[in-house]
């Protein structure tokens, strides 16, 4: 997505995410379960849209707490799907509450998410489609792609010339076993 590079800086809610987060490697299961549920709820939308609506989404998704997450039911769902300030889609918020569910199963088997993507890693985009739609719903080329690259398991997050493609170089990220510049 290295047109991200180009429309960013400077703007009041793509430019720290682009900064900061987009294709930094990160380890924790509830930040990874974030982002993934991130990609779910801008299928179809803009990412601005999820942007704009983050703040709202990780409070009323108890911080994305895979575990608590995990434990909601159809009270839950119904108070999510009257809020407002989130992007009330049943079918995505059902998604999210059943990939917390196969994320606790994941964590029992490997120990933590980061961990299952070790466990996988290195595969090319298309092999990581294959496996994420087999494990988790709502996981296409798009969700699956995106997420990856955030994460920095997947290149292409940044173009060489960008200062975040410089820093994100300087942490020698775990995962990396290829080319960042592929």
């Amino acid at each position: 997505m290295n047109w991200y590079c180009d429309i960013a800086p400077g703007h009041p809610f793509h430019g720290p995410y682009h900064d900061n987060e987009y294709g930094v490697p990160i380890r924790d299961d509830r930040a990874l379960f974030e982002r993934l549920c991130l990609e779910i709820f801008q299928a179809g939308l803009s990412w601005l849209i999820v942007l704009k609506k983050r703040p709202a989404l990780v409070a009323a998704f108890d911080g994305f707490d895979p575990d608590r997450v995990a434990s909601y039911g159809a009270a839950e769902i119904e108070r999510l799907m009257s809020d407002a300030a989130i992007i009330r889609n049943r079918r995505k918020i059902e998604t999210v509450i059943g990939n917390a569910r196969k994320l606790l199963e994941i964590r029992e088997a490997e120990g933590s998410f980061a961990a299952w993507i070790d466990r996988h890693h290195p595969r090319d985009k298309a092999a990581w489609v294959k496996l994420f739609r087999q494990t988790f719903a709502f996981t296409g080329g798009e969700v699956v792609g995106e997420f990856l690259m955030s994460i920095g398991v997947l290149p292409g997050a940044h173009r060489p010339d960008c200062p975040a493609f410089v820093r994100i170089l300087e942490l020698d990220p775990p995962w990396r076993k290829v080319d960042p510049t592929v």
